[in-house]
C-alpha cells in the first residue's frame, strides 16, 4: 500500500465521520482493502503485544442447567470467530447436554431462541468428573503436572500475553458451583490469581463471571495492581438471572423445556457478536451489559459490577482479549447499539423448577414422563424446605430464637470480604452437611449464614452440636445426597 493510498483512506474516514448527522449511524470503511490495512493478522490469535488465551468454564451439570454449557459453547464460537486459536482456548464443561435424552435437538446446543448450533467443534478439554477446582487452578497457573485427566491443555502464557476467563454457573455468597466436589471458594480463586500474577506470565487478565451473588467472589478480595479487570453478573447480595426461558418473551422454541441462556452472559456475547471489537472498550461493554441486565422498571434485574484495575484496564479494547470477527469490520460500536432487554427472566435458582414444571405441564396425562416430572418437582421443593429450615434452626440453636435470624442474615458493608476466616467457613459447611446433607446448587445461597457464624466466633464443637440437633438424619432424596462429597 502506497503512502498516497493510506492518505486517501484516512481522508475518507475523516469525511465519513464529519458527515455523520445521526449518532446511531455506523461508520463504514471505504473498502475491504482498508479493513486489511487496519488488521493485518485476521487469522492469528497473537496481537502485537502478545498472545490471547481464554479459559471457559460451565460449572454445572444436569439438563435443567442447559444454559451454562450453552453460554460457554457460545463464548467458544465467538472467540474462534475473533481469531483465537483452539490451542489457546481451554474449555471446562460436564458435556451432558447435547446428547441428553431431554434435548429435543440431539447433538445441538443453542443459546437463543433463533440461534444456530454452538456445540459443534467445541473441544472437550475437561469434561465429566475432570471438571474440578484443582484442574481449573492448574490450567490457569499453566501447571501441566498438576492436571489430572482431560486433554492436559493449560494456559501456557508469557509476560506479554492477555488472558480472558469466563465462568457461568450457580453461585452463592463467596462460592461458585462445580459439577464435582468441592465447590470453588472466593479466597482460593483470588489466591490463584495472585499466584498467576506473581509468576509474571501475563500482561493483563479479564474475568467475566455469571453467578448469583457473584460480586462476593471479588468484593474485598481482588486487589488492585494485579492487572486484572473483573465484571460480575450481580453484586454480592443478589441473584443473577436466566433468560430465554419457557413462558418468557422471547421464549425458547416450544419443544424446549429449559432456559437457553443467562442474562448477563447473553448480553455481553450478543453485543460482542455484532460489533468490530477494535472499536469497543471493556468499559463500554460493561455499561451496555449493565443497562440490559438491570431490568429497569420491572421486577427482575441485577447490578452488574466491576472490580480490580478498573481505571487502567477498562480502557482496553475488547479485541485485545476476544479478537474480532472480520465480518463485523463495518459495525463500529456506539452506545445506541444496546440490545433490547427481554420482557421477563428467571431467577437462576428457580431455573430447575421452571424445567421440571414445564416438563410436567406438557407431559400427557397418565404418562410415565408426567409422573417423573411430578416427582422431580416434589423432590426439589422438599430439599429446599429442608435446607432452609435446617439453617434457620441451627441459627436459633446457636444465637437464640430472636437472635438467630439477625446474625445469619447480616450483610457486611461494601468493600468487606464475606468472611474473616475462610477455613472456618468451609469447616462450618462440612459440619452442617455431615448432619443435614448436601447444600447442593440451591443451598449455597446460605453461605453468608455460615460465614456469619464464623464471624461471630462460634467454635466447631458448637456447630457440630447445633447441626446434629437440627438434623436427626439426612433426607433420602437425590439433592441431599453426599455421594459426590462435601461442598467444601
Amino acid at each position: 500500500m502506497t503512502p498516497v493510498s493510506v492518505a486517501v483512506i484516512f481522508l475518507s474516514l475523516i469525511a465519513v465521520s464529519a458527515a455523520r448527522q445521526n449518532p446511531d449511524d455506523v461508520i463504514k470503511l471505504p473498502s475491504q482493502q482498508a479493513s486489511r490495512f487496519f488488521r493485518p493478522n485476521d487469522d492469528d490469535s497473537s496481537s502485537s503485544s502478545g498472545t490471547r488465551w481464554a479459559v471457559l468454564v460451565a460449572g454445572s451439570s444436569g439438563y435443567w442447567n442447559y444454559r451454562h454449557q450453552a453460554d460457554v459453547c457460545h463464548a467458544y464460537q465467538l472467540l474462534r470467530k475473533g481469531g483465537l486459536k483452539e490451542e489457546n482456548i481451554v474449555v471446562f464443561m460436564y458435556d451432558d447436554i447435547a446428547d441428553n435424552e431431554e434435548n429435543p435437538r440431539k447433538g445441538i446446543i443453542i443459546n437463543s431462541p433463533h440461534g444456530s448450533d454452538v456445540y459443534e467443534g467445541v473441544p472437550k478439554d475437561y469434561t465429566g468428573d475432570d471438571v474440578t477446582v484443582d484442574n481449573l487452578f492448574a490450567v490457569i497457573l499453566g501447571d501441566k503436572t498438576a492436571v489430572k485427566g482431560g486433554s492436559g491443555k493449560v494456559v501456557d502464557s508469557g509476560p506479554n500475553d492477555h488472558i480472558f476467563i469466563f465462568y457461568s454457573d450457580h453461585g452463592g455468597p463467596g462460592v461458585l458451583g462445580m459439577p464435582t466436589s468441592p465447590y470453588l471458594y472466593a479466597d482460593d480463586l483470588n489466591n490463584v490469581l495472585k499466584k498467576k500474577h506473581a509468576s509474571g506470565t501475563y500482561k493483563s487478565l479479564v474475568f467475566y463471571l455469571e453467578a448469583c451473588e457473584s460480586g462476593s467472589i471479588f468484593e474485598g478480595l481482588l486487589e488492585e495492581g494485579l492487572n486484572i479487570y473483573a465484571t460480575t453478573a450481580s453484586n454480592a447480595e443478589e441473584s443473577s438471572w436466566g433468560t430465554y426461558c419457557p413462558g418468557e418473551e422471547p421464549s425458547p422454541p416450544p419443544e424446549y423445556e429449559t432456559c437457553l441462556g443467562d442474562l448477563y452472559s447473553v448480553a455481553w456475547m450478543e453485543d460482542s457478536g455484532v460489533h468490530n471489537l477494535q472499536t469497543e472498550t471493556l468499559r463500554q461493554q460493561y455499561e451496555l451489559v449493565k443497562r440490559r441486565t438491570a431490568g429497569a422498571g420491572s421486577a427482575y434485574g441485577s447490578h452488574v459490577m466491576q472490580y480490580g484495575d478498573v481505571v487502567g484496564l477498562s480502557k482496553d479494547k475488547l479485541d485485545l482479549y476476544m479478537g474480532t470477527n472480520p465480518a463485523n469490520d463495518n459495525f463500529t460500536f456506539v452506545d445506541a447499539n444496546s440490545l433490547t432487554p427481554p420482557s421477563g427472566v428467571t431467577n437462576q435458582r428457580d431455573a430447575d423448577l421452571v424445567h421440571f414444571w414445564d416438563k410436567y405441564r406438557k407431559a400427557p396425562e397418565g404418562s410415565t414422563r408426567k409422573t417423573e416430572a411430578q416427582k422431580q418437582v416434589l423432590e426439589a421443593m422438599s430439599h429446599r424446605l429442608h435446607v432452609d429450615n435446617s439453617v434457620k434452626l441451627v441459627g436459633k440453636l446457636l444465637f437464640g430464637i430472636s437472635g438467630g435470624s439477625e446474625v445469619l442474615n447480616k450483610v457486611r458493608s461494601a468493600g468487606q470480604p464475606l468472611a474473616d476466616d475462610w477455613t472456618c467457613l468451609k469447616n462450618m459447611v462440612r459440619a452442617f452437611e455431615r448432619h443435614c446433607g448436601s447444600l447442593s446448587q440451591y443451598g449455597i445461597k446460605h453461605m453468608r449464614s455460615f460465614a456469619n457464624i464464623c464471624n461471630a466466633g462460634i467454635q466447631m464443637e458448637q456447630m457440630e452440636e447445633a447441626a446434629s440437633q437440627a438434623c436427626t438424619s439426612i433426607p433420602p432424596g437425590p439433592w441431599s445426597s453426599l455421594h459426590r462429597g462435601f461442598s467444601a
